[in-house]
């Protein structure tokens, strides 16, 4: 068969415009001009890099105008602006985009062709910018698109680590981790402002003064603003994500130069500097470090400064105040705080009132409340923030003084309405007094914020039943829903034109910003055409990722078989080992009967361990190893083969979700906060087989239990199996194809030169086991037993994927915004265009 390439797939996209002559003369102009002036001043031969970079200078040009225009109009109408605070934005690639969202790709397309240089080896050049770990990264990401797109005058704030997650080598088997120096050839998306550079303070000690507290003797470091473009799809809207990067003050450490050591003053300086050299690795862990610590208050020390300046000076290249007082704040400025790593932008807030503008303390605090909203991404008690007093009193003493203060007014609060209920007020505090006196941030985020979310309904539901129920009964008002979306620009748009030329054949463009239209392709989920072309589109997919694999790992896999996705960060709830349990099964039936019918598989894991991570770093190695044994057996052929890819990312990302079949969602129910890779997958055409967690539940709300592979335990079940005690021996005993598995785990077979390598994972299934795999093994195999036996059917494979295709319009991060927008931000979205750059509004 063969494949177009993604450069001619997408020239046929109608949802990329019309490609102009002059608009085409106009690119290559540009073009040219970047590479000669711009960039080979001083050499006579152009290298690909210098094309990428000519070619990105030249889509930025078509941003900047709008960049402008759109800033311009915020100032002139000063509508109330939306801060979206995250330590985490995981972006990608920029270049893809921004020509899609600006609707150029088909010119820029065709004038690189007539270039005759080839745009796709280009767009490969390009830095994944990957300052995030994962879900909570990636979300704040597809948020800011859909901001964009729905017309919020919104800001994205974070910090722009020198060094992001850490690129993943496989290397014997096991992961080694190597620096992400992204930001080595330059990054072309990005402004420099230095003019807007904000001093942040840390340490110090407060002091009583006639005018009230007064923070004193501090380490200053400054904070120096990075503009990135976020431009809305077909819009004109172009907004900002401002990261900071931490600068040292020029008199850092002074009294050094007055004892003559210049030259260690001089190096001193990286100690400030270091607040903003890396991205902290662990996804749904506390690590409490006062370098993570110092990193989330200069995100938000930078921030607020920032709000406020905005707010008092509302008029169009006006830096003067105009604002005088804060009444209005509420009605001009939310907050929105990803998690509670921002949780510090609470009493930043009332510090810079009280102290520096001088509202008093009901009055401040009443607008704090009335500004902030927290998001709560996960349940897991090892992931919730919880920060030692005697650091937070060191680093940042007046803080201390406001968090122990709005502890005392709230605990006489809950005193009020639950008197002489000493244990509730020993839950309820900020401060957690068993061993090492702690801050509990999140407790400090309900308290501050008018409204709480979770990411999925069953989450926010087990939000207000378990780990927030006295908050919930004390103010359920404040707590809300919000589940999560993606945005379907990049996760269907760029990563899957071939599926968007289908659809946009069958029910038109509009689906791009109204993703619920996509219900409208239900119509034809029994039309064995529409089947042939999805199943055709999907091929061409698989065949795509299947020479991509080829090409980096040397392994020659099976397109016709079923490709089954695992890409997640590796982490003991998301139950990786259970799909490796699975692969084992598999395995070992093949051994006992190679001549038996078989539905052949090519299972695909994906995902970094965090450095520290040790039970997740075996994960990897064992999967690796069942690799090895299974890849290489003769008995097996391409019956099933299992491929771990390195490096998983979002550019990686890109190229997998198009090309899945099954798509693997098996945490334990009750611990997936809402998951986003089910969506997109979801939305590319792979059925999944999951649990009754996080978001899948919607997803077979929306879809039907019918056309997804539903297994296993129900958050009640968990809780009751809790309550009896697990015992995995039960299990091991019951089934002697799972005790077959993990004897082998155990016993070496997978590691013959080193047979004790897996023993700690048997022992964790065995004895150690929090997310209770073995419970779910029998249910989980029986789902695949029937996972394979559709796929042998593919009429009826076909027609499940287009409902579920035609289902995912609620996974939309628009919808999710929208839902921001009306019920915590108080501000409407529109789908309204600004004008273009060139025409008079």
């Amino acid at each position: 068969m063969s494949v177009q390439t993604d450069s001619e797939k997408r020239k046929q996209i109608s949802v990329r415009g019309i490609v102009a002559v002059e608009n085409v003369t106009e690119v290559k102009k540009a073009f040219n001009r970047h590479v000669h002036y711009t960039l080979v001043k001083d050499r006579n031969v152009a290298t690909p890099r210098d094309y990428y970079f000519a070619l990105a200078h030249t889509v930025r040009d078509h941003l900047v105008s709008r960049w402008i225009r759109t800033q311009q109009y915020y100032y002139e109408n000063d509508p109330k602006r939306v801060y979206y605070l995250s330590l985490e934005y995981y972006m990608g690639r920029s270049l893809q985009n921004t020509m899609i969202n600006l609707g150029i790709q088909g010119t820029v397309d065709e004038a690189l062709y007539q270039l005759g240089l080839d745009i796709e080896e280009l767009e490969e050049l390009e830095e994944d910018a990957g300052l995030g770990n994962g879900g909570l990264g990636r979300l704040a990401a597809c948020f800011l698109d859909s901001m964009a797109t729905l017309g919020l005058a919104a800001y994205g704030y974070g910090i722009r680590y020198e060094y992001g997650i850490f690129t993943q080598k496989i290397e014997n088997g096991e992961q080694k981790e190597e620096p992400d120096d992204w930001l080595r050839f330059g990054n072309p998306w990005e402004k420099a402002r230095p003019e807007f550079m904000l001093p942040v303070n840390f340490y110090g000690r407060v002091v009583d003064t006639p005018q009230g507290k007064k923070w004193v003797d501090t380490q200053v470091v400054f904070a120096m603003p990075y503009d990135n473009p976020i431009p809305g799809y077909n819009n004109n809207v172009v907004n900002t994500l401002r990261l900071w990067s931490a600068k040292s003050p020029v008199d850092f450490n002074l009294k050094f130069f007055n004892s003559g050591d210049y030259i260690q003053a001089v190096l001193d300086r990286n100690i400030a500097e270091n607040i903003s050299r890396v991205l902290y690795p662990n996804d749904n862990f506390f690590e409490g470090k006062e370098l993570r610590l110092r990193q989330e208050y200069f995100m938000c020390a930078a921030t607020l400064q920032d709000i406020v300046r905005r707010y008092k000076a509302s008029k169009f290249g006006c830096r003067d105040p105009v604002r005088t007082t804060f009444e209005s704040l509420p009605e001009k400025v939310a907050i929105q705080l990803n998690d509670t790593h921002p949780a510090l932008a609470i009493p930043e807030l009332l510090r810079i009132l009280i102290d520096i503008e001088k509202v008093s303390y009901e009055e401040a605090w009443d607008l704090v409340v009335k500004c902030c909203a927290y998001t709560n991404h996960t349940v897991l008690p090892e992931a919730l923030e919880r920060w030692p007093c005697s650091m937070l009193e060191n680093c940042l003493p007046r803080h201390m003084q406001l968090i122990y203060h709005i502890n005392f007014l709230h605990l006489q609060e809950v005193q009020k309405r639950w008197p002489g209920d000493l244990d509730r007020l020993r839950r309820m505090s900020l401060i957690e007094e068993e061993g090492d006196k702690r801050v509990n941030m999140a407790h400090l985020c309900i308290v501050g914020s008018h409204a709480v979310n979770g990411v999925a309904a069953i989450h926010s539901e087990i939000l207000k039943t378990t780990i927030f129920r006295d908050f919930y009964e004390m103010t359920p008002e404040k707590f809300q829903n919000k589940t999560n979306g993606i945005t379907p620009r990049r996760w269907l748009l760029l990563c899957n034109p071939g599926l968007c030329d289908l659809i946009c054949d069958k029910i038109g463009e509009d689906w791009t910003v109204h993703l619920e239209k996509l219900q409208q392709l239900k119509r034809w989920s029994k039309d064995p055409a529409f089947q042939r072309a999805v199943m055709k589109v999907k091929q061409e997919n698989k065949l795509r990722l299947a020479s991509l694999i080829e090409r980096d790992t040397g392994i020659k896999i099976n397109p016709a078989s079923m490709f089954d996705v695992q890409v997640k960060r590796i982490h003991e709830y998301k139950r990786q080992l259970l799909n490796i349990l699975h692969v084992i099964t598999l395995y070992n039936r093949i051994k006992r009967d190679p001549t038996a019918a078989f539905t052949a598989r090519t299972v695909m894991f994906g995902g970094k361990a965090a450095p520290g991570y040790y039970i997740a770093k075996q994960i990897i190695a064992l999967a690796c190893a069942v690799g090895n044994t299974v890849n290489n057996d003769p008995d097996v052929g391409d019956k099933l083969k299992l491929i771990y890819l390195e490096n998983y990312r979002v550019s990686l990302a890109e190229r997998i979700m198009p090309a899945a079949d099954l798509s693997e969602q098996i945490s334990t129910a009750g611990t997936e906060a809402s998951g986003t890779g089910n969506m997109k997958f979801m939305l590319n055409g792979a059925l999944t087989i999951g649990t009754m967690d996080g978001a899948n539940v919607e997803m077979a709300e929306e879809a039907g239990e019918e056309n997804l592979f539903i297994f296993g335990m129900r958050v009640d079940d968990v809780e009751a199996l809790k309550q009896r005690g697990y015992n995995a021996y039960e299990y091991y005993e019951r089934n002697p194809e799972l005790r077959q598995c993990i004897e082998q785990i155990r016993s070496g077979f997978f590691s013959p030169g080193e047979p004790g390598r897996f023993a700690s994972l048997a022992d964790v299934l065995l004895q150690h086991d929090r997310f209770m795999h073995l419970a779910d093994y029998d249910a989980y195999i029986e789902a695949q037993e029937k996972v394979s036996a559709v796929y042998q059917n593919q009429a009826k494979w076909a027609e499940m994927v287009i409902e579920n295709i035609a289902s995912s319009g609620k996974f939309s991060s628009d919808r999710t915004i929208a839902e921001y927008a009306r019920e915590i931000w108080g501000v409407e979205p529109t789908w309204e265009k600004l004008p273009a750059p060139h025409v008079t509004p």
